[in-house]
């Protein structure tokens, strides 16, 4: 777990030779963030902290530097940004790398040294020679996103952190209203914690007088209004997302992702996957897998391919100009309940 992993660094458990990587850039930064401040103090870090982008150095450079001695210090800590030559990615590169050189150094990693890969990537080439070799050597950990499980753990980290009590219900009502997004979640809870001040509770009232709810959110609510034939509640959400400036085009995409989400979720449903499961082969967050379980129940397969292809046409229509932004999201609002009340006395859907 990732938590666990930056604990460690609190204990100081450093390690020679990490790799992380992956699509969730909130967490890739967090943890170089939190792994350079339990390695280097503040004043040794012009002398023993570097950072190499392999888009632009060579490694050559970095594994020289990673075996270079501390100045003054106990430790140096190097890190290696977009090290591509470790993914299948095929591209033209603007720098020579001398991969034998760092080959040598992950067999014989400088004691001294905490060496980083840091990948903002989704996956590493496990077939090459190289990688394996770092698999082997180094702590690896894959950062597309956190468990549930993880990220209540996180918050509730977080609050004690500040001194702040905070119940289970407000911290699933911040996860709710973010949408689970961990950079707005620390953004949130930097906010919260400030406002309740050490020592005092922070509260689901709190949080839900607070804390806007995500453009995420909203859609699913709007989707949530279609399916419960709330009509009135559904263009409510609707133009009130209008009035805070959010685009209609906006509006329609998440609409799309979310019923490609339930389409999908239905499928590996049918197929015996579980939450979490769905959650690692979607490359979505857990939190959103939740909710979608609970809306794809109410709809059938085909009504959800139907619905897919409706918001299809309505993208076409707004990008070619036939139909007004606005007008064209009514009229598909009006094309859902009426699909809604074609299949309300079918019950719940296979």
């Amino acid at each position: 777990m990732i938590v666990d992993l930056w604990n460690s660094f609190k204990k100081k458990q450093f390690q020679s030779l990490y790799l992380f990587y992956g699509k969730e850039s909130f967490l890739l930064n967090e943890t170089i963030r939190k792994l350079l401040t339990e390695a280097i103090s503040e004043d040794e870090r012009e002398f023993n902290y570097s950072v190499y982008d392999m888009e632009e150095t060579n490694i050559e450079t970095a594994v020289e530097d990673g075996e270079t001695m501390p100045f003054l210090g106990e430790r140096r800590m190097v890190v290696v940004k977009n090290p591509y030559f470790l993914t299948s990615e095929k591209k033209k590169e603007k720098v020579e790398h001398n991969l034998k050189k760092l080959e040598q150094y992950v067999e014989n990693p400088a004691p001294f040294t905490v060496f980083v890969f840091l990948l903002p990537h989704e996956k590493i080439d496990e077939r090459k020679k190289l990688t394996k070799q770092i698999k082997k050597a180094a702590t690896v950990v894959e950062m597309n996103s956190f468990s549930e499980e993880e990220t209540v753990k996180w918050i509730k980290e977080k609050a004690e952190a500040e001194n702040v009590a905070m119940e289970k219900e407000a911290i699933d009502e911040l996860i709710e209203k973010t949408s689970g997004n961990l950079m707005i979640i620390d953004k949130e809870m930097e906010k919260l914690c400030a406002y309740v001040g050490s020592g005092n509770e922070l509260t689901t009232e709190i949080v839900k007088q607070l804390v806007a709810r995500s453009l995420e959110q909203n859609v699913f609510d709007l989707i949530d209004a279609v399916v419960k034939k709330k009509t009135e509640e559904a263009f409510k959400i609707f133009y009130d997302l209008l009035k805070i400036n959010e685009e209609p085009i906006k509006i329609l995409s998440l609409l799309t992702q979310q019923f490609r989400l339930l389409y999908q979720v239905k499928q590996l449903s049918k197929s015996g996957y579980g939450q979490d499961r769905m959650a690692s082969s979607l490359k979505v967050h857990p939190f959103r897998i939740k909710l979608a379980l609970k809306q794809e129940k109410q709809f059938s397969a085909s009504e959800l391919q139907s619905i897919i292809k409706a918001l299809a046409e309505t993208d076409f229509e707004i990008k070619t100009g036939k139909k007004d932004r606005q007008l064209a999201l009514e009229f598909l609002l009006l094309k859902l309940f009426q699909q809604e009340k074609k299949q309300s006395t079918s019950g719940i859907k296979a």
